[in-house]
């Protein structure tokens, strides 16, 4: 999916995309008591580039999945709900099939899969994590 593609989905979701500063974390979801969902992004990372793309896709996760929680949630269940908003984005921006292609073409060092699906390292390797072993460890 691309970054565009990411924007329409929130636009037919309902999804508001919100400048906020968030220096430490780059983005983040939130829902209302209403139901509605709501995503922050760093304007510093909001230059159409990698960061956007995969925390844009990271928070939709987010939204899609209904995955959230709370400051007084314990650390198991945070892990569960970033783990499915990960899981989320990494089907939309990295099929299993397209990622099967660029290795059988020869596609095979992390990097290369990151600079071809343009996303970041840490990402592609949760992507191949998550296909392999089926986990995001």
């Amino acid at each position: 999916m691309t970054l565009g593609a990411l924007y329409d989905f929130a636009s037919q979701q309902n999804i508001p995309i919100l400048p906020f500063p968030l220096p430490k974390t780059r983005s983040m979801s939130v829902m209302d008591s209403a139901g509605h969902c709501f995503v922050g992004l760093d304007p510093a990372i909001a230059d159409g580039g990698v960061e956007e793309r995969v925390h844009l896709s990271h928070e939709l996760g987010h939204c899609a999945t209904g995955s959230f929680y709370n400051i007084h949630a314990a650390i198991d269940c945070r892990r569960r709900h970033e783990n499915r908003a990960d899981k989320w984005a990494v089907q939309q921006l990295i099929p299993v099939d397209a990622l099967d292609e660029a290795i059988a073409e020869g596609c095979t060092e992390l990097w290369e899969l990151a600079e071809r699906f343009q996303v970041t390292e840490d990402f592609i390797r949760k992507a191949v994590c998550y296909y392999v072993h089926g986990n995001m460890a």
